[in-house]
């Protein structure tokens, strides 16, 4: 005789993750969640902001994700792909300067547009070993890029690898300081830097307008107050 169906049987039959179609359901929800809260506060946003933000609770995230770099690492996966596929694509360009000076762009304007990716661009995550692997895959691909540049004459000889995690700091820190008041600063930044990076001479795009004057100062106000969360908290700078 065939034994009766169990009823509760489907709740064990899980998706490909590995996960009940219920706890499958809260870990895209808490990702969602995360993603909003990076995107627009960085990567200080505490883990309990983030569960509030999901709707569920502080167990429910730490059952999914028991430590930030798990979290980001899940989050930024999609990015980071993007990030190694702008290396690519440089490297694609016929005109090796062209193809330098497009990967600055787009980085810096990968940056602006999601401020928790500025923070992951300016971090490392020893425990994310995926995104790990892949900012090594599009490093590797840009010290190609930079000896390419410069056999054309165009970049200097000085520059170096360094001086790209210089201005990903440098960026990331006028993202987050004018992002409501001056949200095009960056590309202010990132104009003069590759004047800085070019040998004299060297054709540049036209550099952008800077930023008006009361548009920096909102903005040096706004740093002048203590970093409040999405919901009014006061994030401490551990982000927990």
């Amino acid at each position: 005789m065939t034994p009766a169906a169990d009823p509760d049987s489907s709740l064990d039959r899980q998706p490909e993750t590995g996960l009940r179609a219920d706890a499958e359901r809260n870990r895209e929800r808490i990702l969602a969640a995360a993603r909003r809260l990076y995107a627009s506060h960085g990567l200080g946003v505490s883990m309990a902001c983030i569960a509030r933000e999901a709707g569920v609770g502080k167990a429910t995230l730490s059952r999914r994700f028991a430590t930030p770099e798990e979290l980001i690492n899940a989050v930024f996966a999609d990015r980071m792909d993007a990030y190694a596929a702008a290396t690519a694509e440089a490297l694609a360009d016929p005109d090796p300067w062209h193809g330098f000076t497009s990967y600055i762009h787009t980085v810096c304007a990968m940056q602006a547009a999601d401020r928790g990716f500025a923070d992951v661009l300016t971090m490392t995550f020893p425990a994310a070993k995926a995104l790990e692997g892949r900012r090594a895959e599009a490093y590797d691909g840009f010290l190609e890029l930079i000896a390419r540049a410069q056999a054309t004459g165009h970049l200097r000889a000085d520059f170096t690898p360094q001086d790209l995690v210089i201005l990903l700091m440098a960026n990331a820190g006028v993202v987050a300081a004018t992002q409501d008041a001056a949200p095009d600063a960056w590309r202010r930044l990132v104009g003069q830097m590759l004047r800085a990076y070019a040998v004299p001479g060297t054709d540049l795009p036209p550099l952008e307008q800077a930023p008006a004057h009361t548009a920096l100062y909102r903005a040096m106000v706004r740093l002048t107050r203590p970093a409040a969360g999405p919901h009014g908290d006061v994030e401490r700078p551990d982000g927990r």
